[in-house]
């Protein structure tokens, strides 16, 4: 059996844009394509944290430095046939003040670190959907400003850059999912489900 491991933040876990918790596993992207993945032999891991960076540290809440956690995942649920990274949305929080390069700098660690471990092993990197423009006011997320907003539309560009030198799949998942209006930071079911159905036609290709 092949294995897929998906690390991301709260929209590879399964946030709901209410606050009231986790959608079901049925419900969120990776969970769907797990199914879709089933007949063709594959077993998808699901590697979602809320407030999970590239390599960032949160002042707040533990273990959120994705570049920390990685290796030791791909230690344990190893060996990895295929990655699916997405991350990037959280870097665009203010107390980072980090720009699109610099996020992308990020994200080049984690997929050094995966080549480190499987130099075989098959890349899917994502960039992450565009934060919401109204998601820096009070009553959504105040973790977040206006220049954050431009910054995760600018991801998509720098993160299809650093595939092609990798020489990895690229997917830009703000091309097929997009944030609810109810927070403006994380997918509602229709765009879990879009977003699973084009990773899905990527890793099939």
């Amino acid at each position: 059996m092949k294995s897929v491991l998906c690390f991301g933040d709260s929209n590879t876990y399964g946030l709901k844009p209410d606050g009231s918790g986790r959608f079901e596993k049925t419900e969120r992207w990776t969970g769907i394509l797990s199914e879709m993945l089933r007949p063709d032999d594959y077993d998808v891991i699901e590697e979602g944290l809320v407030g999970r960076t590239t390599v960032f540290e949160d002042s707040t809440r533990l273990g959120r430095n994705g570049s920390k956690l990685l290796p030791v995942l791909l230690e344990s649920h190893g060996p990895v046939d295929t990655v699916v990274l997405m991350l990037g949305t959280n870097d665009c929080k203010t107390v980072y003040n980090a720009s699109p390069r610099l996020i992308a700098r990020g994200a080049e660690i984690l997929l050094k670190q995966i080549r480190a471990n499987n130099e075989n092993a098959k890349i899917l990197l994502l960039s992450p959907i565009y934060l919401g423009e109204k998601v820096w006011k009070e009553e959504y997320d105040p973790e977040f400003d206006e220049k954050s907003v431009l910054t995760s539309k600018e991801l998509k560009a720098v993160f299809k850059k650093l595939a092609e030198e990798f020489d990895c799949m690229f997917l830009a998942a703000s091309d097929v999912a997009k944030p609810s209006e109810t927070d403006q930071e994380h997918m509602d079911l229709e765009s879990h489900r879009f977003l699973a159905e084009a990773i899905y036609k990527k890793l099939i290709a």
